[in-house]
């Protein structure tokens, strides 16, 4: 699915992460990424740089979490943040997609410049 800024992304729901046979969190911690699917990123990363971002928020409350492989290495992440305040940095979401290419633009950052800000559920992106 194309969002701005020449990125693209696959939605992921629920239901897929259960289609997922080994889903252990404990795999990267933080990030809920299970070993087969980190392996697709990795061969996938030999073509051009890919991303996998999660965030899960209700209420204000939540975190969100990132990484990013180019080449078959891992080269962001994983970053997770839970609450905490936001460093210089940015957000872990925000490190992935600036390592992606996407750069933020007054008032915006990544996430929006990127246009992930335009559904709040991920099921509204496979509409």
């Amino acid at each position: 699915m194309p969002l701005n800024r020449g990125i693209s992304m696959i939605p992921m729901t629920d239901s897929e992460f259960e289609l997922v046979e080994e889903r252990a969190s404990a795999h990267r911690p933080g990030i809920r990424i299970s070993p087969s699917l980190e392996q697709m990123l990795i061969t996938r990363s030999h073509v051009g740089p890919v991303g996998y971002i999660e965030a899960e928020y209700f209420g204000g409350a939540g975190g969100q979490g990132a990484a990013v492989w180019d080449r078959g290495v891992l080269v962001v992440g994983p970053l997770v943040n839970v609450g905490e305040a936001i460093g210089i940095e940015g957000t872990p979401i925000s490190q992935a997609l600036r390592y992606l290419g996407v750069v933020r633009s007054f008032p915006w950052d990544e996430f929006d410049a990127a246009g992930l800000g335009r559904h709040r559920r991920t099921t509204a992106w496979l509409r």
